[in-house]
Order: C-alpha cells, then structure tokens, then sequence
C-alpha cells in the first residue's frame, strides 16, 4: 500500500542532541581546572617540603585530585542537563506538529482506536517488564458489575419481529461495562504505566455509546490543550448529586446553574473566543456536549449519589463543565 501524500513527515530523532563537543560548562571546567594545578603548582615551589611520610604523600594527592573530580562531575552534570533540555525541545517540537496535524485532518474513529490500542499495548509490555504476574483483573470479575448504562428496552414492533439466523453480535454476548469501569474510562489513563486505566478504556470502547463519548471528550481535550487548558489544572466547584440528577432528568437554569463547576476566568475567556471563532472547535465541543448529556442521562438512572460524584470528578466531566459554561448552557 503507497503511503499516503498528506501524512507528515518524520522528524529526524532528538536533532538537539547535536550538541558541539566543548560547551561553555566544559570551557568553564577547564579553565577553573588550570587555575587549580596552577595553585597547586605554586603551593609546590614556595611551601616547605614535607616530612615525605605515606600518609602525607595520599593526603596531599587526595587534596590535588578531589576539587578536579568535583569539577568535572558538575560539568558533566550541566552537559547532561543541556542534552535532556534539548531532547525535551524536540519532543516539545514533535508534539506541537502532530497536534497541528490533528487539528487541520481530524482522524477517522477507526483510526482513533487503532491508535489508542497501540498506546495500550505499549504500555502492557512496558509493564511486563517489571511484573512476571497475569493480569486478574482483566479475568476474574470484581464485586461491582452494575452496568454502567442500562440497555433500552425494545420497542412492542421489534419484540414482534421474528430474530432472523444472521448469529449473534459480539457486543450482544459481551458482559455490559460496569459502572468503575466506565468512570475510570471517562478519567482517561493518568500515563503509560496506568495499567488499569488502560483497561478500563477498552472495555469501555466495546461499549458502543461510550466509545461515541471517548472519542468526542478526546477531541475536545486535545483542542484544549493546545491553548495550554488541561483538565488536571482546574478545581471545580462540586454540585450535590441531586442537581447533577436534575440536570440529566432535563432541568435547566440558574436552579442547577452549580453543575457548571468550573469557573476558571483564563479557561473560560480563552474556551469562549475560541468558540466563537474556530468553527472546528465549536463542532467538536457541542457534539462532545450533546454526547456526555445522553451518555449521562442513561448513567444517572443506574448510578448511585457516590457514583455520580466518582463520574463528575473525571477529566470528561471537567471538560463537560468548562465548554457547556462557555457555551451558555447553564444559564
């Protein structure tokens, strides 16, 4: 298969690295160095001898020797610490294309899951690593398995219709997501080495309405973040479970007004312009906010009051309060 014209790209590896062999610590390090064995030098001619004893002779190589090994360690330690800033550079670099990448051909959910399941697999074996036991959790179901979402019922036609011999699906024979899961899901993993978040998203992705809500909050979260808005930097407000519960039964208004926790003024200011000038952004965002309101509605109705402040304390939900105060929604 041709690769395809449109993809970007690959940046040469860590091209900061490239750094010139003597660097202004190592010009500094041997300067101070021979100012040193200079000192030491002149100590030598003009100072008595010694009594010539091996004690003497060990205290006074160790006296000489020690100040250069100390010189050179912080040398070595300020090259380092340039090579690691220009590494980061080009990370830094690396990043900032593919999110423009991103932002100018959103990629198709299939793509999305492809690249999520990568990442999952990568930390998997990141993690084998350092474990040489299975993963039960995966295996061994857990004392909570309420559904997350409860399944609608049929309607009195499709009940009446005959099943026709096509087989079942898949997802029809799979165990429903349970409620930890899905908001476990909703937090997104906190890093690679976050096993169980990993775990949790894709059971979370076989789940076909939640796989909707993933791929729309991950949308809007790599929007926001390239106006330097992440989620883990903002402390909203925490509304009573009663109002959330109001608010998905189709409440609106300044009564649950409290829902909307998030009342960043920078974030706001910056969500608010950029809604009002970015048509992708705004497509996103209300299709992100029309998502987590249906997704919710179902959650609610099966969650306890613990459980829909476990859900309303995730990374979605921080994004679910900050664009629907910007767009207005709660009043």
């Amino acid at each position: 298969m041709e690769a395809d014209a449109s993809e970007p790209k690959p940046r040469a590896p860590l091209q900061g690295l490239s750094a010139p062999a003597l660097g202004q610590a190592e010009q500094i390090a041997l300067g101070v160095s021979a100012v040193w064995l200079l000192l030491v030098l002149a100590f030598w001619l003009f100072m008595p001898a010694g009594d010539g004893s091996l004690s003497s002779v060990i205290l006074t190589l160790v006296g000489v020797a020690l100040p250069l090994v100390l010189i050179w360690v912080a040398a070595l330690a300020a090259r380092t610490a340039r090579a690691m800033r220009a590494e980061a550079q080009e990370l830094r670099a690396t990043i900032e294309a593919m999110r423009a990448t991103l932002a100018s051909r959103p990629a198709a959910p299939a793509e999305l899951e492809k690249k999520l399941d990568e990442v999952a697999k990568t930390a998997e074996t990141a993690i084998a690593t350092f474990t040489s036991h299975r993963d039960r959790s995966a295996t061994v179901p857990s004392a909570d398995r309420k559904a997350a979402l409860v399944a609608p019922k049929p309607t009195a036609p499709e009940e009446a219709q005959p099943a026709l011999a096509l087989g079942t699906p898949s997802e029809a024979l799979a165990d429903p997501v349970s409620v930890s899961d899905f908001v476990r899901a909703m937090n997104f993993p906190d890093n690679a080495e976050d096993k169980e978040g990993f775990r949790a998203l894709r059971r979370a992705l076989e789940d076909r309405t939640m796989a909707k809500l993933i791929r729309a909050a991950q949308d809007v979260l790599n929007l926001l973040a390239q106006d330097g808005i992440y989620m883990d930097d903002l402390a909203p407000e925490h509304a009573r479970p009663e109002l959330w519960r109001r608010f998905a039964q189709g409440e609106r208004g300044r009564e649950v007004a409290a829902v909307g926790g998030v009342r960043d003024r920078s974030s706001l200011a910056l969500t608010a312009g950029r809604l009002r000038t970015d048509t992708i952004f705004r497509d996103a965002a209300h299709h992100f906010l029309r998502q987590f309101d249906r997704t919710f509605t179902d959650f609610e109705r099966n969650a306890s009051d613990q459980e829909v402040i476990g859900l309303a304390d995730t990374r979605t939900a921080r994004a679910f309060m900050l664009l629907g105060r910007a767009a207005g929604i709660f009043g």
